[in-house]
């Protein structure tokens, strides 16, 4: 049993690594679909200053316990149901949550102090909103898709659990039975 199901609680860890992940990727969808656009219509200074205050404000335990735990709980998740049907749904998933993490930490992070520095609103956006939209949408479509691997991950958990408490199940419907002759 504990082959299907990754061990004791690994249900639990793969529950809140999906949810964790799919809150981060919901954060990153608004920017794409709402807030960079928006932000757009604005003019550099007022755009330059509302992305320094997000910047500013993004930095809080409830993101950071989403952002740096969907990582940690895929990971986790991965290792508990290395030996499972599950294996390579979560794999996938922690690999692309660490993709976010990296792509976050490498490109987004970094053109966030930039702009947090620099003086003139006018080069200070030129230099940013490009950049920065464009690896948000990476982001995205990176945190989607692992946020899909685990989902995956739990309805194969669930197939392997349901199969586990039915008994193995046979290889061919009705092959005991034999032919079927007519009278």
């Amino acid at each position: 049993m504990t082959q299907n199901r990754g061990g004791k609680g690994a249900g639990a860890v793969l529950g809140a690594a999906a949810i964790a992940t799919g809150l981060v990727a919901g954060v990153f969808l608004a920017y794409v679909c709402s807030v960079m656009p928006a932000l757009a219509r604005s003019d550099d200074r007022v755009f330059v200053e509302v992305m320094r205050n997000i910047n500013d404000v993004i930095q809080n335990p409830v993101f950071f316990t989403a952002f740096f735990g969907a990582p940690v709980l895929a990971g986790v998740a991965a290792w508990q149901h290395r030996t499972t049907r599950a294996r390579a749904w979560t794999l996938a998933g922690f690999v692309l949550c660490a993709a976010v993490f990296l792509v976050t930490t490498a490109a987004n992070v970094p053109l966030n102090e930039a702009l947090a520095t620099t003086s003139d609103p006018s080069a200070a956006r030129s230099a940013f909103e490009d950049s920065w939209t464009a690896w948000n949408t990476v982001r995205t479509i990176l945190s989607a898709a692992a946020l899909a691997s685990l989902l995956r991950a739990v309805s194969v958990r669930k197939a392997a659990c349901r199969e586990s408490t039915r008994g193995a199940r046979p290889t061919a419907p009705h092959a005991a039975a034999g032919p079927t002759v007519a009278p």
